[in-house]
């Protein structure tokens, strides 16, 4: 009787007290995710996120540690426990089913189920970070990090702490590529440093490269809609009633243009100019008369654009006369682009515009030509790469340095808005008599509107000097132009070209050589042998490591030029320089020391990198001109 009294015991908390259920694969069904998925909504403010398989992969690793940020933040923890996993991915399922339904985040991506809840396996919790990094390593980030992302130069420094972190101690192994130990450093900083949190717009921008929607964003949007639908509304009744009239207007004017094409002006832009007080129209006579009816003896340049003249004004002064070729109505845009770029902005070492000269003849058709200022020691090309053989002393590069630094400063953060240049090379840096910097050729500069983090642009520019995240990807800031600086600066140091061929006629990049000469300690071996009146080994080293920063192929890891301009003329110390990513052309002894040094950890970039190996691929993609340092790569935008 007691047994029977047992077995019916056991069978009624069977009944009443079920065991889990259990999938195919031993995982428990009934557990729920602990990741809070909801906080993505509230960052996209119902704006639709980019999941596909093309480039949303990436997208879905960053939100994914986004989250996983706001859960060590909640929990302590870094990673959700394992049972959990195919839970967790049902609910992120979901969540990208509101966007992509067609979408499967797994298989798309090809990612394992385990791989949520597994990384560095060798840091689980906050309190094993902080026994493996330094505490003045994580004060170092905490003083870089602590403040607002939401601009570039902020952003820029914390991301520069936190990739040194990364190389000296995040090189553990890591399971899959969803949390692998790299990013740690900025799961941590996003949930403990920063004061605002993860789910901070700015924040998940910077550390995370996600851009999300702020909340009343939406409600800005609908009442610009709706304003909008009000005055298409008021204007069509408008149209409607001059539409015949318009069309009329709109024939003539066609007629008009055909009849007196050889003496009319292309609209595009320089009726705006006529009206100006601070530029000087010249008459083509005048142009003429001053280069000597553009003699042959008088040119000094010439390149893709046109030629470049000397001339001499009826006031006695000495003047540069850039005269473009083939104008059209698409000639006309560029030369009205260049005139306005130019003629907004007044700083020491920028070219300065005096005027131009539009006209249009029977015999020449249109003509479209700026006046600048004269620079008699031609541009920092002819010096390094000339046939002059007098190479230029150290004060006289320090100076140059200096110079072109503050022009570029100034058009990143003096002018408004601001303007990147696109085209920074050795050439483009023009010397006047006193061996004064000068940037010049704003052909090919962009307005960036204020606000604007980044520019998706095709590519335009020289080869050896195109930043890699613009050659390969079309994005294009402000530190498209710090990496050219840092090629031009590295020229200057070294006496060497942008871009070599070694003995077997395989592309060199010199940034690589630098660096291959500062990562074994060697920094002073960049500078040119027999440099006339050398600095000493302490100023020389440091800006040797400033051209190595700028030219850095990551984005953030380069400096701003207002940086650099500080590091310049002060005794600001350069920040260290993070690992790079190894080239798509390195030899397999320079990946294996890779290996040994870094750890697998540091391999590779969000980005990714190739040295130079992409010229040929913009060479057969974009039309080129022949300049004086080589191809220069011009798209239309």
């Amino acid at each position: 009787m007691l047994l029977l009294f047992y077995h019916l015991l056991f069978f009624f908390t069977l009944l009443t007290f079920p065991l889990p259920s259990l999938s195919a694969n031993g995982t428990l069904l009934n557990v729920t995710c602990p990741l809070n998925f909801t906080v993505l909504r509230d960052l996209y403010g119902g704006a639709k996120p980019s999941f596909d398989s093309s480039s949303g992969c990436q997208s879905i690793r960053q939100t994914l540690r986004l989250v996983q940020s706001d859960y060590i933040r909640r929990t302590g923890f870094f990673l959700s426990p394992l049972n959990s996993s195919e839970a967790c991915w049902d609910a992120f399922q979901s969540f990208v089913n509101e966007f992509e339904p067609n979408f499967n985040v797994r298989s798309s991506c090809g990612f394992n189920t385990s791989w949520i809840s597994q990384g560095c396996v060798n840091i689980t919790t906050r309190s094993q970070f902080e026994q493996l990094v330094p505490n003045r390593v994580l004060q170092d980030v905490r003083t870089n990090c602590n403040q607002s992302l939401e601009n570039n130069s902020p952003c820029a420094l914390c991301l520069t702490s936190l990739s040194s972190l990364q190389a000296s101690y995040l090189t553990g192994p890591s399971i899959g590529n969803i949390f692998p130990c790299t990013s740690y450093s900025l799961i941590y900083a996003a949930a403990f440093v920063n004061q605002y949190g993860p789910t901070d717009p700015g924040t998940a921008q910077c550390l995370f490269s996600l851009k999300f929607t702020s909340k009343d964003s939406n409600g800005k949007k609908r009442k610009i809609v709706i304003a909008i639908v009000v005055i298409v509304c008021v204007l069509g009744l408008f149209l409607v009633i001059g539409g015949f009239w318009y069309y009329w207007r709109l024939t003539k004017k066609k007629k008009m243009r055909k009849r007196n094409i050889s003496t009319t002006e292309m609209a595009s832009g320089l009726d705006s100019m006529k009206g100006s007080t601070t530029l000087i129209r010249y008459t083509f006579d005048d142009i003429k008369k001053a280069t000597r009816n553009f003699s042959r003896d008088n040119m000094i340049g010439r390149g893709g654009y046109g030629n470049v003249y000397k001339g001499v004004l009826p006031d006695g002064s000495e003047v540069a006369l850039k005269r473009f070729k083939n104008c059209s109505v698409a000639g006309d845009a560029s030369f009205t682009h260049e005139v306005q770029v130019i003629a907004s902005v007044r700083h020491v070492n920028l070219v300065a515009l005096r005027g131009y000269c539009t006209a249009t003849t029977n015999f020449e058709g249109h003509q479209r030509i700026i006046v600048c200022d004269l620079m008699k020691n031609g541009s920092l090309h002819d010096h390094l790469f000339g046939s002059n053989g007098k190479k230029l002393s150290w004060p006289m590069r320090q100076r140059i340095a200096l110079g072109t630094a503050r022009g570029l400063a100034y058009l990143h953060y003096g002018a408004q808005p601001t303007i990147i240049h696109r085209d920074i090379k050795a050439s483009n840096i023009l010397l006047d008599e006193m061996f004064e910097a000068k940037v010049a050729d704003f052909g090919l500069a962009k307005f960036n509107p204020e606000g604007m983090t980044h520019m998706s642009t095709r590519v335009a520019g020289t080869m050896g000097y195109v930043a890699p995240e613009y050659a390969l990807y079309g994005q294009l800031t402000e530190r498209s132009d710090v990496f050219s600086f840092g090629v031009v600066l590295l020229e200057l140091l070294s006496g060497r070209k942008a871009l070599q061929t070694d003995e077997e006629g395989q592309p060199s990049a010199l940034t690589d050589w630098a660096w291959s000469l500062v990562r074994t300690g060697r920094p002073l071996d960049v500078i040119e042998d027999g440099l006339p009146e050398p600095g000493s080994p302490e100023v020389l080293e440091k800006y040797v490591l400033i051209a190595v920063l700028c030219s850095h192929p990551q984005l953030y890891a380069r400096p701003t030029m207002d940086q650099v301009v500080k590091m310049m003329e002060t005794e600001t110390s350069v920040p260290s320089i993070p690992e790079r990513p190894i080239p798509l052309v390195a030899e397999r002894t320079d990946i294996e020391r890779s290996v040994s040094n870094c750890g697998s950890g540091n391999l590779s970039s969000p980005t990714g990198y190739q040295a130079y190996t992409f010229g040929s691929e913009l060479q057969s993609s974009s039309s080129k001109e022949e300049g004086s340092t080589g191809s220069r790569i011009v798209s239309t935008d």
